[in-house]
């Protein structure tokens, strides 16, 4: 009608327009046909080096003790149980846009899902190293976090949550593992039939597991891939839950609290946001991928990185709130002292990183800039390893009796450790990119498909 005002909206497409179907097939094949360029020769021996660094250190550790880290009397816990929940805080962010996101059929998860799968393996893996590192003498201590049955009769205590960790990170894995592996089938098929190498055809053969792309073969799929992603996404929530009950169900002041399990869930998804935010960047520089994972996909994870950024800032605020509201001396000095005590520099590092940073967020220019997102995503998972060093050795270096008080300083071996675990997690990341397809080719067609039949339409 004449004189009307419709707002109208085009959606901004998911791919690159000009890509087809075959530019798929050869864009994400490349790096896994074709020899390793200088940049990854450089890369991956960066983090070897990290991850040397690491090994030196476990050795170092393994034959010398737990002596050799900084821990001291009220500061049992540092930075080996940080680094813990800070990887595992990691590995969220792919089982959410995966099987959440897959769940309430999002599009845009499409050409992320992969790398972000990926991820989430290789951080549960790092993270489960220190657990283990913690005991002091894994070949022996390991033995006793197991329920399985032995001639010792004396089996594990079901009360403590240190077990409750055991169970929910090995479940989280394997079923994490299982679904990026399903995921995977279908695009190794289409490697192996694109291998010109017979040797590379038989191992891209054999990993496809026979798969033919028949109609029944693929409604396995989806049946099986649907299961997974139905039994992965109550995990999200119960393993950083599970997690947060390593401290919440004690009773040290600023640790027994409530409020800990979805405020560990929010960061965990916030910390795992920024960090497949640092590697697509990355990734799609490196490996010319521009054209899939785009401006509009970043955009999208910079949203869900403001909301889950202020959920953290609001748990940061109740906390505070919450020790002055109850009138518990204790709660308050643990509050008063993380944030004005010795440690107040991490804790104002913390703030500033995960409360301040991500408002730059609500600018539409900002969250599509790849820079300001790719140094945003590096401050935010900068705040979130200081936001569980604060929760941990702020609480602990001041203890119940001033006699006791300490500073806790991190040795050499700590950082090596640190650095190490890094080094692994890239290191992997890097081989993954490099013989298996970082997007998932299949799901990315399909969109295209949607796209091309809905094509200059416009939407209200």
């Amino acid at each position: 009608m004449m004189g009307s005002h419709t707002n109208i909206i085009i959606k901004e497409p998911l791919i690159d327009p000009s890509k087809t179907y075959a530019d798929v097939g050869d864009d994400v094949c490349l790096p896994l046909e074709s020899f390793p360029t200088k940049r990854w020769w450089m890369l991956i021996s960066i983090t070897l080096s990290m991850l040397f660094i690491g090994v030196v250190a476990v050795e170092e550790l393994i034959r010398r003790g737990i002596g050799v880290w900084g821990l001291n009397q009220p500061v049992g816990w540092a930075w080996d149980i940080t680094n813990f929940v800070f990887w595992i805080g990691i590995g969220h962010a792919g089982t959410l846009i995966s099987a959440i996101l897959y769940l309430f059929r999002q599009k845009w998860r499409t050409s992320i899902n992969r790398s972000a799968e990926a991820m989430t393996i290789f951080a549960v893996m790092t993270a489960g190293l220190f657990p283990i590192l913690h005991t002091g003498r894994p070949w022996y201590a390991i033995f006793w976090l197991f329920p399985y049955p032995n001639q010792r009769q004396l089996w594990v205590n079901f009360n403590s949550p240190l077990i409750w960790d055991v169970f929910a990170v090995s479940t989280y894995f394997t079923i994490s593992l299982f679904f990026w592996y399903i995921g995977l089938i279908p695009d190794l098929a289409s490697v192996r039939d694109r291998a010109k190498n017979k040797i590379r055809r038989f191992v891209y053969g054999a990993l496809s597991l026979g798969w033919s792309g028949s109609a029944k073969k693929w409604n396995h799929y989806e049946m099986v891939y649907m299961l997974l992603a139905g039994l992965s996404t109550p995990l999200v929530l119960s393993v950083h839950s599970v997690v947060s009950f390593d401290f919440a169900v004690s009773i040290m002041p600023g640790w027994h609290t409530t409020i800990f399990p979805p405020y560990f869930v929010a960061g965990a998804i916030f910390s795992g946001f920024a960090m497949v935010m640092t590697l697509l960047i990355i990734a799609r520089e490196a490996f010319n991928l521009k054209g899939y994972i785009t401006i509009g996909h970043l955009e999208k994870m910079n949203k869900i990185m403001l909301l889950t950024g202020m959920m953290v800032g609001y748990a940061y605020i109740t906390e505070f709130f919450i020790a002055w509201y109850s009138g518990n001396l204790y709660e308050r000095f643990i509050f008063m002292n993380r944030a004005f005590g010795p440690f107040a520099w991490a804790y104002w590092t913390m703030m500033t990183c995960n409360v301040i940073v991500p408002q730059i967020f609500w600018f539409k220019k900002l969250r599509r800039t790849i820079p300001v997102m790719f140094v945003a995503s590096v401050l935010i998972n900068v705040g979130m390893w200081f936001e569980r060093f604060v929760i941990i050795v702020t609480t602990l270096h001041r203890d119940f009796l001033p006699s006791s008080w300490d500073y806790y300083r991190p040795t050499m071996y700590e950082v090596g450790l640190f650095i190490g675990s890094f080094g692994l997690f890239l290191t992997l990341f890097l081989i993954f990119c490099r013989v298996m397809p970082t997007i998932c080719m299949f799901e990315v067609k399909a969109v295209m498909k949607h796209r091309k039949k809905e094509r200059g339409e416009l939407y209200a």
